[in-house]
């Protein structure tokens, strides 16, 4: 009872532990690709890039592509490109499912039609 209570607070503790051994991976990467998937976990953090396991299972893949780039020594920037906001941009797009700013302008969206009417029919309040 006290572990549901807790997961409930704090997101599954099995999304914790995954996270715990990709950010171990992270840290035996040689240190300019370290840098990167570091600066690219806090973008994504602060700006937005999912929640839970979503988050958990983009910074997995992430780190598998620094790691599959240092092993094949393609440089940092050829991973990323000259623009690293678009980098992530282009990276965060393929996980849509969590992201809050996915259901969020999902969420306008259906505000919209209902408020005019293209819901129902007939325009009513916004819920």
């Amino acid at each position: 009872m006290a572990v549901k209570w807790l997961e409930k607070l704090t997101g599954p503790l099995e999304d914790k532990k995954r996270y715990r051994q990709t950010k171990a991976r992270a840290e035996q990467l040689p240190p300019s690709y370290r840098t990167a998937v570091d600066a690219v976990q806090r973008y994504l953090m602060y700006a937005g890039g999912g929640d839970g396991a979503g988050m958990v299972t983009m910074y997995e893949d992430l780190v598998d592509l620094f790691e599959q780039s240092a092993a094949s020594g393609t440089p940092v920037r050829d991973v990323v490109g000259e623009d690293p906001v678009e980098f992530v941009e282009a990276f965060v797009a393929n996980y849509p499912e969590g992201q809050w700013r996915v259901r969020e302008r999902n969420r306008l969206v259906d505000a919209i039609e209902r408020a005019s009417g293209q819901d129902t029919g007939t325009e009513g309040p916004v819920r």
